[in-house]
């Protein structure tokens, strides 16, 4: 049974932890919280302690202290103090999107055994395109505006096809229940405004200094990050590219068996 917690005196992160073998911290991207990677949850934990975290400002995680940015390099330096108040130094990490990016910078700091990157945010050249962060910030606000109505739309498959699409390359495959929570967590995230604006002026820099083995997968499907985002000039040049048929950018609903599978072999082999 997984249990919610908050590890004293490492910056208030929220996390679940359930499964068994080496550690492997999950980290979610903009706007969302730790509920999704659910799907993978069955098939990551049987050979996996899965530490499933709240992003500082997301979900149930309170916002960074002050004078920390609410950029991934921001929440790096959090989640690195909320790691050593596990007594934990290095694990295994995978994210997706601005979670990608956040897992990159941790391995900046030293502390990713390996790495696995789910359409990373932060590869663009000068900084987010506008394709992408005006998608974001549309959906949250828009959310906002038509809350009353979303549930209603979320309810029927026509309505997550034309809601979900942008993320999910199958919107069928998100359950009703789980699609209006995504959209309540997306348009109540209170620092959705602070991290977007900040986000988008900064990029992944100096990934070279990282020595832990990196995967970056993108799902052919990808519709939130354009192809000039998703540049390698910045990642270790012992970087492998997957891509992955028939999902989106937020692909752990698209396909979780193949998603998860994904994950492990990113964090079956270590560089010595």
């Amino acid at each position: 049974m997984a249990q919610t917690t908050t590890a004293p005196g490492a910056g208030g992160v929220e996390f679940d932890r359930i499964g068994a073998g080496e550690p492997l911290l999950l980290i979610h991207g903009t706007g969302l919280a730790r509920f999704v990677w659910d799907p993978l949850i069955e098939h990551l934990a049987p050979r996996r302690d899965l530490l499933i975290i709240d992003l500082p400002g997301h979900g149930r995680s309170p916002a960074p202290p002050p004078g920390v940015p609410h950029t991934p390099p921001g929440y790096a330096s959090v989640i690195a103090r909320w790691l050593d108040g596990l007594g934990l130094d290095r694990v295994h990490i995978a994210g997706n999107s601005v979670g990608g990016w956040t897992a990159l910078e941790l391995g900046k700091l030293g502390r990713a055994r390996s790495i696995v990157a789910l359409a990373p945010a932060g590869l663009w050249e000068r900084e987010s395109p506008w394709r992408a962060s005006g998608q974001l910030w549309a959906t949250h606000h828009l959310g906002r505006l038509f809350a009353p109505l979303t549930p209603i739309a979320m309810r029927s498959r026509a309505g997550r096809a034309v809601l979900l699409s942008g993320s999910f390359a199958k919107p069928g495959n998100v359950p009703p229940e789980v699609a209006i929570e995504l959209d309540h967590t997306f348009r109540s995230c209170p620092t959705f405004d602070t991290h977007l604006r900040a986000t988008r002026r900064e990029r992944f820099r100096d990934g070279d200094e990282i020595d832990a083995p990196v995967t970056v997968v993108w799902g052919d499907k990808e519709r939130i990050l354009p192809a000039k985002a998703r540049r390698h000039d910045e990642l270790p040049a012992s970087t492998r590219y997957i891509e992955l048929g028939g999902v989106g950018h937020l692909m752990t609903w698209d396909d979780p068996k193949l998603v998860a599978r994904t994950i492990l072999e990113g964090s079956a082999v270590e560089r010595l």
